[in-house]
């Protein structure tokens, strides 16, 4: 049975796999597809809502235990949006 994470976008439970992990570390904040980079994480579905109330509201930031520069989101909403994610 696959485990489940919580959304920080919409706060639904979901199985891991079908959700993107977003990572915090040394190379900053970026996508890890894989689930397997090093660093403290957190998780969004795959839609741009998600990833919009994650970034507006301050929650993925705070998931992170970080501060998220506005270039950072900015990248991450392109590459969900070009599909590249």
């Amino acid at each position: 049975m696959e485990p489940t994470r919580t959304c920080v976008g919409c706060r639904e439970t979901s199985p891991k796999g079908v959700l993107l992990r977003i990572v915090h570390s040394a190379a900053g904040v970026q996508p890890d597809p894989d689930g397997t980079a090093p660093g403290r994480g957190a998780y969004v579905h795959r839609r741009a809502a998600c990833l919009e109330a994650a970034g507006a509201e301050g929650v993925l930031a705070r998931a992170l235990r970080t501060g998220l520069r506005p270039d950072e989101l900015g990248r991450l909403r392109d590459q969900m949006r070009t599909g590249a994610l």
